[in-house]
């Protein structure tokens, strides 16, 4: 297998050189190089502060490097996962669809898991093999397509760039990083050298959260890794580490390596093939070695040791090493800032005698912010305490539905609960908690409303599952349907929950609680017999 697989690399490096020229005729005047004098500079800067960094957080040794990658190649070639995207690079012999192959993988499988990337990115690939056919679909076939997948403007600024290449690029892919990044909409750092690399070959080295982890705990950098001084140095050993033969294959074999063994909780280092080269695990087994031998611990040349100033790659002296969690003390971030909280009253408008079957009324977002484009139930902004919030839906309502009988708006609760308990659901965005107070309300007896105003639309119920909707309006939904007469229904704490919802008590707790509860009687006989 190893044999035409080089062959093909050989054929893309050779294919990729000679469209170098092309590819630099269509840049711009605006859009030149840096200046030597600026490159120059950047090139100073960046060894100046090689050399202030201590060797502990560095590659000097050629030869450390050299296994390195050995290693880490090595074991990919036995280990990888046989994933779609990477079926269709390696035999892609066309550098632009090879190039959009991976483009789509690496936009996809940003902030979401492999296991769900694969089913969405063979439905997009069966529909959009190239990318002129990307470039002709409508932003609502794209959304239609991602619904689900979450973080919705990677789907439009896809499609942006797709027709960017066949509209401005004369239907070729840029082939090297720096242009990738800055020709194509959406297309940062780590997609432009993942890209690169893997389509077309290029010694670029690429950074992503796998990645970060690896590098962070291979050499004991224990300072925040989204500092921009941090992030700089990882880009640096990424770039030093790549091997110029196989850059592609290296760059997902790392990725891979944080993906399946040096994972974020529970490592497999046993499994790992470069723990001889882990500073991280060489800290491990020498911590268990002075405790099984009671010998206090002290640094020695294997410590990061700056004589100078505090080592800006290190962790911060209030955030001492914690045996305890052994190579997981790396990486360390920054605490997050919690999400905006924001609440919505949303409303099911629905005409359950609709010619054809029931139908129900969808509105579309605002081509631009959050969820752009998609479709969602008709909703308004409400203050937590809900004041207003049902005048203020049924206005909302109204302006896109017409006149409509007020008394028939309902705020979904569980009846099973008294008093009656209002249902809630809660999503989080990537920055925003949003939660939704939810409304229904069925035009019964009324003559179907057929003419809406642009941007609203009435869907039947089978319609609406494959329309381009948010995950969020699809728990609304999930709601609405549970709300039949007579009937409580339950549902997962992450989509619903009820403002006085509490938790049941543990075993313990409820053997308390009966031992202190007051005896009630029950029947005459023992209301007598107290009474004596």
């Amino acid at each position: 297998m190893k044999k035409p697989q080089a062959a093909v690399r050989s054929r893309l490096r050779k294919q990729a050189s000679r469209q170098e020229g092309s590819e630099k005729r269509v840049l711009s005047s605006s859009q030149v190089k840096p200046s030597t004098a600026a490159a120059g500079l950047a090139k100073r800067q960046e060894a100046a502060w090689q050399a202030s960094v201590s060797s502990y957080h560095l590659f000097r040794d050629t030869a450390e490097v050299m296994a390195f990658r050995e290693n880490l190649l090595n074991w990919y070639d036995r280990e990888k996962r046989d994933l779609p995207w990477r079926r269709l690079a390696e035999g892609e012999v066309d550098l632009d669809r090879r190039a959009y192959a991976v483009w789509v993988s690496e936009v996809m499988l940003q902030q979401t898991q492999v296991a769900t990337v694969i089913d969405y990115y063979t439905r997009w690939m069966q529909k959009w093999p190239t990318l002129q056919d990307l470039a002709g679909a409508s932003l609502e076939e794209v959304n239609q397509l991602w619904a689900g997948l979450g973080y919705y403007s990677r789907g439009r600024r896809l499609q942006q760039g797709a027709r960017k290449v066949v509209e401005e690029l004369g239907g070729h892919v840029p082939h090297t990083a720096e242009t990738l990044q800055r020709l194509l909409p959406g297309v940062g750092r780590y997609t432009a050298g993942a890209i690169a690399s893997i389509a077309f070959g290029q010694a670029t080295g690429v950074v992503d959260g796998n990645v970060i982890r690896v590098l962070c705990r291979v050499r004991a950098i224990g300072a925040d890794s989204s500092s921009t001084l941090v992030s700089q140095h990882l880009w640096g050993l990424a770039q030093q580490l790549v091997d110029p033969a196989r850059p592609g294959d290296f760059n997902q074999a790392a990725m891979e390596l944080g993906a399946l063994v040096c994972t974020p909780q529970h490592p497999h280092c046993s499994q790992c093939p470069v723990r001889s080269l882990c500073r991280a695990y060489q800290k491990v087994e020498r911590g268990k070695l002075l405790a099984s031998q009671s010998l206090p611990g002290s640094p020695d040349v294997e410590e990061c040791a700056s004589s100078t100033e505090l080592c800006q790659l290190c962790a911060h002296p209030t955030e001492p090493w914690d045996q305890t969690l052994g190579v997981t003390n790396f990486p360390r971030k920054a605490s997050r800032k919690p999400p905006r909280e924001e609440c919505s009253a949303i409303c099911v408008l629905e005409q359950p005698r609709a010619l054809g079957g029931p139908q129900i009324l969808l509105v579309q977002r605002p081509s631009s912010g959050l969820l752009a484009g998609l479709w969602e139930f008709p909703s308004v902004t409400a203050e937590a305490s809900g004041r207003c919030q049902r005048e203020a839906l049924l206005q909302e309502l109204q302006s896109w539905a017409g006149p409509l009988p007020a008394s028939h708006l309902q705020h979904l609760g569980q009846a099973c609960f008294s008093p009656l308990t209002f249902l809630q659901v809660v999503h989080t965005f990537s920055h925003i908690k949003l939660t939704y107070q939810v409304y229904g309300l069925a035009l019964e007896g009324q003559t179907p409303v057929t003419i809406v105003p642009p941007g609203a639309r009435w869907l039947t119920r089978e319609e609406f599952h494959t329309a381009a909707i948010s995950t969020a309006m699809k728990k609304v939904f999930r709601v609405y349907e549970g709300q039949q007469p007579g009937i409580c229904k339950g549902s997962k704490r992450s989509q619903v929950s009820t403002p006085s919802s509490r938790k049941k008590p543990s075993p313990g707790q409820q053997l308390l609680d009966s031992f202190f509860r007051p005896l009630i009687p029950t029947d005459s006989s023992n209301l007598n017999s107290m009474a004596q």
